[in-house]
């Protein structure tokens, strides 16, 4: 599964890195991770070409791409295509921020889950 993070360093660039869950076997055919506190989910369909220009995540949150592709870049100039099943951890709650750009063929739905612990890890 595609995981990744992004987020803010104090000088307030935003940045990609690999996210690695950590899953602990619970049987000889599952694995999961430790819970992770949250309190509500919300659902979003983003229409086709939809550009949301430098703006930054408004809390910690988990974000489950459902359907369609988009792309995201950060202020360092990376850039990552989201395709369904990626999920990724949002925390880049200042400095310059992210742009999403969708696809004048696409249509997104996204699944937001805000964390209880809104503390950014480094």
């Amino acid at each position: 599964m595609d995981s990744f993070r992004m987020y803010a360093t104090a000088d307030g660039e935003s940045h990609f890195a690999e996210l690695e869950l950590d899953y602990q076997a619970t049987s000889a055919t599952v694995a999961r991770t430790s819970p992770i506190g949250a309190s509500n989910v919300s659902f979003n369909r983003v229409r086709p070409g939809m550009v949301l220009d430098w703006h930054h995540a408004p809390r910690r949150q988990y974000v489950f791409v459902l359907a369609g592709e988009y792309e995201l870049e950060v202020s360092d100039g990376a850039v990552r295509r989201v395709v369904p099943g990626t999920v990724f951890l949002a925390e880049d709650l200042s400095g310059k921020g992210h742009i999403m750009r969708v696809p004048e063929n696409e249509e997104v739905y996204i699944a937001f889950v805000p964390l209880e612990d809104q503390r950014p890890t480094s």
